[in-house]
């Protein structure tokens, strides 16, 4: 069977779904978009992805005439047309047709892609993985906008250096975020993730949270130089989860393998999301 997908309107098979050619995504990459996975079948954490969506838009002047009800509505509907096991969701918002090629109509079109969940790895979570860092400007960091040129350029360095993620640095070398994922360090029992110039992560969000019950959480700025004397490093993002880091740049980090901390973390996120999973529909999530 055929993914089915909600595009303006309509549930269509993925090989016939299509847009304009006047739509603004296309003409000038003007839209923005957020992505969940499923756990036990369950868009546990829905609600926060369709807000960042809408954060999103009004960070870059996109309008979006749905009600947030409305965009979760769609999206329940769009995956009980789906029979996978677990999902990648993606919800888009594109400019929509533009009359002159560049200026936004004001109706906007919505879509809505379920596909089968893509499984990462296992040996990342096993033995740890490598990121690289690089310095990258961006317009708009708090928007999840669908421009992803530099976060594609900054993928083809990594993987030309055996590493799977790029971490941007600012001009003053202190570190934001992964392509596609947030960062935290350990130092000793204290965890610390930046705050300034990134996107929230809704799985940083529930990291945070859920460390903040076992560590020493800072929540502040942390140049590149600190970030290669941590003991322990992970980063996080909805379709990665959490992935201990073992090398940044040409530095191995602790003992070269997955911490303790960072392990307990990932039972925690593990069980965390099992819970809202069982408890889905209930009130509770």
């Amino acid at each position: 069977m055929p993914d089915i997908y909600y595009i303006d309107g309509e549930f269509v098979p993925a090989g016939r779904a299509s847009l304009p050619v006047d739509d603004l995504a296309i003409l000038r990459g003007y839209g923005v978009f957020d992505f969940l996975r499923t756990y036990g079948g369950k868009p546990v954490f829905l609600s926060d992805h369709v807000a960042r969506l809408q954060h999103s838009a009004a960070q870059i002047g996109l309008e979006l005439p749905w009600h947030p009800q409305h965009i979760i509505d769609l999206v329940l509907k769009t995956l009980a047309r789906n029979s996978h096991p677990e999902s990648n969701i993606r919800i888009v918002a594109t400019g929509g047709s533009s009359p002159d090629f560049i200026t936004p109509s004001g109706d906007p079109r919505l879509l809505i892609l379920v596909t089968a969940l893509m499984k990462t790895p296992q040996w990342w979570y096993r033995r740890g993985v490598n990121i690289i860092t690089l310095h990258v400007r961006r317009s708009f960091p708090g928007a999840k906008s669908i421009d992803y040129i530099p976060a594609t350029l900054a993928l083809k360095t990594a993987r030309r250096n055996d590493a799977i993620e790029a971490v941007y640095l600012d001009q003053s070398d202190r570190v934001l975020e992964g392509t596609t994922s947030n960062i935290f360090a350990f130092f000793g029992n204290r965890l610390v993730t930046p705050d300034k110039k990134i996107l929230s992560g809704v799985t940083r969000k529930n990291i945070m949270r859920l460390a903040g019950e076992l560590y020493a959480l800072e929540v502040r700025q942390i140049s590149r130089e600190e970030l290669l004397r941590a003991s322990e490093i992970f980063i996080t993002s909805t379709n990665k989860g959490v992935v201990p880091v073992v090398r940044v740049d040409e530095t191995v980090i602790g003992q070269g393998a997955p911490g303790r901390c960072t392990l307990k973390l990932m039972d925690a996120f593990k069980a965390h999301t099992m819970r809202l999973a069982e408890s889905y529909g209930d009130g509770s999530c």
